[in-house]
């Protein structure tokens, strides 16, 4: 049996042991969400922490950084904790440890489950493991969401392997990022066909929503961020059984063919759709701080609200 065969086995075994249910909550109940993409550099991590952010405004968050790189935890300023001597592969392989050993409360209104520097290491005893990939939801999420926490917000690896597939399993949900340029779609495709498609063979994983990010150009103009919204807004294929991608776009960066021609005639001026390059976006995760506590009054600040009420609503609610 093949590496990648083997994986799908350990998610299809969880699931046959679970009765086959769907891990999937209902609108109304309380969720988690795996922010996920196979390429590195798209603002994965500034996307999941603004949104861990938001989503504290409507309930107790936990912001769990599964990316071995502690981009994120670091950025929030934890490194002790990405330095430390328990990790997450203490609470979910070993036993040891709790997820509230490690679990740090943070100045911003959501608590973090740090990354570590040992973190490549646990990805790896989880392939020999048990159950390897439904250990995150068996020994975290489970326990966690409903009880302590009504949004769990996960910052994944830019590979594929067993944490992104503990991701998977423990939340159902995803949020695929995506910036302007020649391999964005590729991306996109690559998240589908590698990490997202071969799960659904054994759970139900509903991506919530594509969010463009980083955009900076004109879109009144052939510019990559022109190129990227259009693909996006009118593509014909399937981002979940039986929804197009297009119904998958934030209402922040829809935009109709009609839309589109009206700009092209200039009939109505262009708009700036997208989450936009800031550089308080940048600066923000320097001083270790979300958007929010950096800059309250950046315009992009709304676009991560209407991501938290994507979250909170099962998605996009048009």
């Amino acid at each position: 049996m093949s590496a990648e065969a083997g994986i799908l086995y350990t998610i299809g075994a969880y699931c046959y042991c679970s009765g086959g249910n769907s891990i999937m909550p209902t609108a109304t109940e309380p969720r988690a969400v795996s922010v996920v993409i196979l390429k590195g550099g798209v603002g994965k991590s500034t996307t999941s922490m603004n949104l861990a952010r938001q989503l504290a405004e409507r309930g107790e968050t936990l912001f769990a950084d599964l990316d071995p790189n502690g981009h994120a935890t670091n950025g929030l300023g934890f490194e002790d904790a990405y330095q430390g001597e328990t990790n997450l592969g203490d609470v979910i392989l070993e036993g040891t440890a709790t997820p509230h050993d490690l679990i740090q409360p943070t100045e911003y209104g959501f608590d973090l489950l740090p990354s570590s520097n040992t973190l490549e290491d646990v990805e790896k005893d989880l392939a020999g493991a048990m159950q390897g990939s439904a250990r995150v939801k068996s020994k975290i999420v489970d326990p966690l969401l409903g009880d302590e926490y009504e949004y769990i917000v996960f910052d994944c690896p830019a590979y594929p392997g067993m944490l992104n597939n503990n991701a998977l399993v423990a939340t159902g949900n995803v949020m695929i990022p995506i910036e302007p340029g020649s391999s964005a779609i590729g991306g996109y495709k690559r998240t589908m066909e590698r990490l997202i498609e071969p799960a659904r063979e054994y759970i139900d994983v509903d991506v919530l929503a594509i969010v463009p990010n980083k955009l900076s150009d004109r879109i009144d103009q052939q510019t990559e961020d022109r190129e990227l919204l259009e693909n996006l807004n009118t593509a014909s294929y399937e981002v979940n059984p039986g929804q197009p991608l297009q119904e998958a776009i934030p209402e922040f960066a829809r935009i109709t063919a009609a839309e589109f021609e009206r700009i092209d005639a200039g009939d109505v001026p262009a708009p700036k759709p997208g989450i936009r390059h800031r550089s308080s976006l940048s600066r923000s995760l320097q001083e270790n701080k979300p958007l929010q506590e950096y800059d309250p009054k950046s315009d992009q600040i709304e676009y991560y609200e209407e991501l938290a009420a994507i979250v909170a609503n099962g998605g996009v609610d048009r």
